[in-house]
């Protein structure tokens, strides 16, 4: 096998943590030596052992002179587990080949310093494209304290949500909505507005055996959410926080909210609305590290004025609505000139079932020029 075959191993191996590491990264690693396999492991739950930890924990034969693969920077600071770059030592392994470097500033080059130090030869940056590709949420939380938002929408292929009575049930084939519940085992949290909440009584959980349901977050700005319904009454199985807007008349409704689970957030703005930006740092600080917003065309179009929204996963049905009284993805008053839309790069297009998936990132105004140039 070659460095790159290896390399994949690790990633492939990584990606076994998908949706349950969160707030930490995917991670994957493998001990060669003479030419095999002697040891391989991936970081499988927040709070338990790290990649190159496991991979140490599986060897089939001592590691001293061994290169080891390894996703991510290892960690050189003790938090719920000790440094993996002390049993990289202790091992007398010889090499460690990093994909991804660690925004983390308890680790951002600590590590391979550390490394180095020891006498450990270290080589950076090693297909760090794939690597980096494997952790963009923990990218993005690390350095911004705030979750990562995806926009998640089916349409049709004419641009509609539902239909003109406000029937969506259903745009998309199996296929594609067994992909959305992945997508909510494999983020942190679900955000709905009140509209979502009122008109479908929702659960927003997984209904996949294996998988983790997310944190369900309500934006609701008069405190309108029914106790009766099936969030609320269902608050002490899955963690479900309501953001809300207006403190008139609140303080009965919160006491029930309370008693039945349910934990709520006051982040008004000038308006009287939610403030979208404070609920995202509320929702950092509380350890949410992802949320796929799963909101009407109001919180939609709200996300993207805030900014908050850093990706975008449209699944696309083979249909056509018509009229201009079905709902579309994003509604509010829209831009006025093309020059004022919003901007995305295309990431990935393929098809699921009979439905096509298109994910987008968004390019905020830092990231345009470099936009511009990728597209």
């Amino acid at each position: 096998m070659t460095d790159q075959e290896y390399m994949l191993r690790a990633i492939q191996l990584a990606k076994k943590g998908e949706g349950w590491t969160n707030p930490n990264p995917m991670v994957g690693a493998v001990i060669v030596k003479d030419g095999k396999i002697i040891g391989e492991g991936y970081h499988k739950k927040y709070g338990e052992l790290h990649a190159e930890r496991n991979a140490i924990a599986s060897l089939t034969e001592s590691a001293e002179g061994a290169v080891i693969y390894v996703t991510l920077e290892p960690c050189c600071h003790h938090g719920k587990t000790p440094p993996c770059t002390e049993a990289i030592i202790e091992q007398k392994i010889r090499k460690v080949v990093i994909g991804s470097r660690d925004p983390n500033p308890k680790v951002a080059g600590k590590g391979v310093q550390m490394l180095r130090e020891a006498g450990v030869t270290v080589v950076e940056d090693f297909m760090r494209e794939e690597c980096d590709q494997l952790n963009p949420v923990f990218f993005h939380y690390i350095t911004t304290k705030t979750p990562y938002v995806v926009m998640k929408y089916a349409m049709t292929l004419d641009g509609k949500i539902a239909t003109k009575t406000g029937a969506s049930k259903w745009i998309t084939g199996e296929s594609a909505r067994k992909e959305v519940q992945h997508m909510r085992h494999q983020y942190m949290g679900i955000m709905a507005g009140i509209g979502t909440v009122l008109a479908d009584d929702p659960m927003l959980n997984v209904r996949v055996e294996g998988w983790k349901s997310p944190v369900r977050i309500v934006c609701d700005s008069k405190l309108r959410i029914p106790p009766g319904s099936q969030i609320v009454k269902s608050a002490e199985k899955y963690r479900t926080i309501v953001a809300y807007a207006e403190q008139k008349n609140a303080e009965e409704k919160i006491k029930i909210l309370h008693t039945m689970g349910v934990e709520t957030i006051y982040c008004p703005d000038e308006k009287n609305q939610i403030d979208l930006k404070k609920l995202m740092a509320d929702l950092g600080n509380r350890g949410i590290d992802s949320i796929l917003l799963e909101g009407g065309g109001t919180l939609n179009d709200s996300a993207l004025r805030a900014g908050i929204v850093k990706e975008v996963q449209a699944f696309v049905a083979p249909k056509l609505f018509g009229g201009v009284a079905g709902k579309t993805p994003v509604e509010g008053i829209g831009v006025e000139l093309p020059s004022e839309a919003v901007e995305l790069k295309y990431t990935d297009i393929c098809q699921i079932g009979e439905d096509i998936r298109i994910k987008c990132q968004v390019c905020d105004k830092k990231q345009e020029e470099s936009c511009l140039q990728e597209s």
